[in-house]
């Protein structure tokens, strides 16, 4: 059975769940999931797994992210990006490149953030977006979250095209960010701090932890050659190795504890939530480790085939 991680290069317009159908009908297979949803509007890197590969996505979807993106200041949309309806128009001409340098500058690192009112997040067991639609207010509560790189690329000025529009400023950046964070919410709080309103306008991921836009294909590849990134290759990326001996492989396979890769608590112990990838002599994955005292035990065991077992 195909079991491995899939790079899709999501085309705009597209759901993640979009694509998730689409690859069970390329892969052949049901058992077909996405670490980590983009928004339609967004393209790039979407890391998808087949059958027993599902079992890595839980570790794929916490790690850090990086995107390209465009925004602009001058307006302001219901949803924070270029899929919106523009509510506010404030002339952005006044804005300095010191200003909105500024500006990225205190929007990078540990911050927090309040997500768009149109976000996936549940509010009483219903998503805020389908509350918003239906006509009710939705306000979100801050998280933290960290901003490892607000890059800016490029800053271009645009006259109003029409007699009622606002002269408008795009600003090209490269952002790398933890986990949850909303890029759109980040283009919404510099127009916010800056006076003038903002949006996003484009947004495109090109990393999702190890895993790049190089490696991506299309769905039109895709469906001509399914390339799958083998378990063991997508493992070895993803998180810290352990090279086990034969003997060690055998008990591992079983279930059973072995020594400690490194001491419970020090720097270099893996966890449940992050653990150490164990590989077999052949270099097989074998199974995902947490150390707990002097002895590591198996969070996840991969059978012969690398069918995994919770342990």
């Amino acid at each position: 059975m195909l079991s491995g991680l899939v790079i899709v290069d999501k085309p705009q317009g597209w759901t993640s769940h979009d694509v998730v159908g689409r690859m069970r009908r390329i892969a052949g297979t049901r058992k077909v999931g996405h670490a980590g949803t983009l928004d339609p509007m967004a393209t790039g890197v979407l890391v998808v797994g087949i059958n027993k590969a599902t079992r890595l996505l839980t570790y794929i979807v916490g790690t850090s992210k990086t995107y390209t993106a465009t925004i602009r200041l001058g307006q302001s949309t219901v949803t924070d990006d270029a899929e919106g309806e523009v509510v506010a128009s404030t002339s952005a001409a006044g804005v300095t490149d010191e200003a909105i340098h500024d500006g990225v500058a205190a929007l990078t690192g540990r911050i927090q953030q309040v997500p768009s009112s149109v976000s996936a997040i549940k509010v009483n067991g219903e998503r805020a977006y389908a509350r918003v639609r239906s006509g009710e207010e939705v306000k979100l509560a801050a998280r933290p979250v960290t901003i490892h790189r607000f890059e800016v690329h490029g800053i271009g000025r645009q006259p109003g095209t029409r007699p009622w529009d606002s002269d408008v400023v795009d600003i090209d950046v490269t952002v790398e960010c933890s986990s949850g964070t909303y890029i759109r919410a980040l283009a919404r709080d510099l127009g916010t701090a800056l006076g003038v309103g903002g949006h996003l306008t484009a947004l495109r991921r090109t990393h999702v932890g190890p895993y790049s836009l190089e490696q991506a294909r299309t769905l039109e590849q895709l469906a001509e050659d399914l390339q799958v990134l083998e378990m063991s290759l997508a493992a070895r990326a993803l998180m810290p190795n352990r090279e086990l001996t034969a003997e060690e492989t055998t008990e591992i396979s079983f279930g059973r504890r072995i020594a400690a890769g490194a001491e419970a608590g020090s720097p270099g112990a893996a966890t449940a939530e992050h653990p150490a990838a164990a590989f077999a002599p052949d270099g097989s994955l074998v199974a995902l480790l947490a150390d707990s005292g002097n002895f590591a035990k198996p969070v996840l065991v991969f059978a012969p085939g690398n069918g995994a077992r919770e342990s």
